[in-house]
């Protein structure tokens, strides 16, 4: 049995696997409504909550500490602060216990836990959280890594919606605050940037953010929404074209979206291609998706340096090897 500490930002989440099983998956958030990231504050929530979070996923789990065979962390890519609580709580489990430790990338995580729930093999990934947005398949030449098919040039599709939330005093400042402004919305023209698989989502903020002063936020919240997710969905299809991938996974904080879930749902149909996005308890960060590639790590043999044991706060995905 494997134990993953998963900290990259405001979700504090500890998971329990077994052979695949997911036998726990606890978790406490810092609420950031009124005073926001503060990186400090939130790791200071963190420590103070970790060890708690970590009995809670026990108890889930119906076992002792005792009959753990390994720890797993988010190494990053993350908020430093945050991922250091992670890291050091993994690093005393490990020491305390005399188990192996594993460093686990934050969004490897994301997609590895939708695929497994799936039971997809080799699907093509559409990965989209605050602080990036992704469209990536596993291949194995030079080496067995994910690779970046198309990719945010500027910011995360996450970050974008809370710049708006925030821009437009939508409370709470969320994504999902955005969505609900949206649902009687009308549709304004806004500026539409892919090029080739890649996308930018600056541009479009600063639209929205502009026609605030002269239209119904619900008619901008909506248009935002449908450009920012057409703009992904059409990179997803462009990449599934390419690769001839015929299953298609949907990973991420931004997963949640009813709409963008939609709308590659059609879009994959279209292609007879299988479509799969998860419950929203693992689209949302979580401790099982880090116990889960931890014990992929595990039964692979997979042995970490005591250098390799640290944090990354823009850990690629692209540069971590597949075991």
């Amino acid at each position: 049995m494997i134990l993953g500490i998963e900290s990259s930002a405001h979700t504090l989440g500890v998971g329990i696997v077994d052979n695949g099983k997911i036998l726990a998956n606890s978790k406490k958030m810092y609420d950031i409504k009124n005073s926001g990231m503060i990186p400090a504050k939130v790791a200071d929530f963190h420590a103070e909550n970790v060890y708690e979070v970590i009995e809670s996923a026990l108890e889930s789990a119906g076992i002792n500490i005792n009959q753990l065979d390994g720890i797993g962390y988010t190494k990053g890519p993350g908020i430093g602060p945050c991922l250091h609580v992670g890291q050091l709580a993994a690093l005393y489990l490990a020491y305390k216990l005399k188990l192996p430790i594993y460093p686990v990338n934050h969004a490897i995580g994301h997609i590895e836990v939708t695929k497994h729930l799936a039971g997809f093999k080799d699907p093509l990934a559409l990965y989209v959280s605050g602080g990036n947005s992704q469209v990536l398949g596993i291949v194995g030449k030079p080496r067995k890594h994910y690779h970046v098919y198309g990719e945010t040039l500027d910011i995360g599709v996450g970050n974008m919606l809370d710049n708006f939330a925030r821009a437009a005093k939508l409370v709470p400042a969320w994504g999902s605050t955005v969505a609900k402004a949206a649902e009687n919305g009308k549709y304004i023209k806004m500026p539409y940037n892919v090029k080739g698989m890649d996308f930018t989502f600056t541009g479009l903020l600063t639209n929205a953010v502009k026609l605030l002063s002269s239209n119904r936020v619900s008619d901008i919240a909506f248009s935002l929404q449908e450009t920012a997710f057409s703009m992904l969905t059409e990179a997803t299809e462009r990449a599934l074209m390419l690769t001839g991938k015929k299953e298609l996974v949907l990973s991420g904080g931004v997963a949640q979206s009813q709409r963008l879930r939609g709308m590659l749902g059609e879009m994959a149909e279209s292609h007879g291609v299988k479509f799969y996005d998860a419950d929203n308890q693992f689209n949302a960060d979580n401790g099982a998706m880090i116990a889960l590639v931890a014990e992929e790590m595990h039964n692979s043999g997979a042995k970490f340096e005591n250098s390799q044991l640290g944090i990354n706060q823009k850990y690629r995905i692209d540069k971590v090897d597949i075991l």
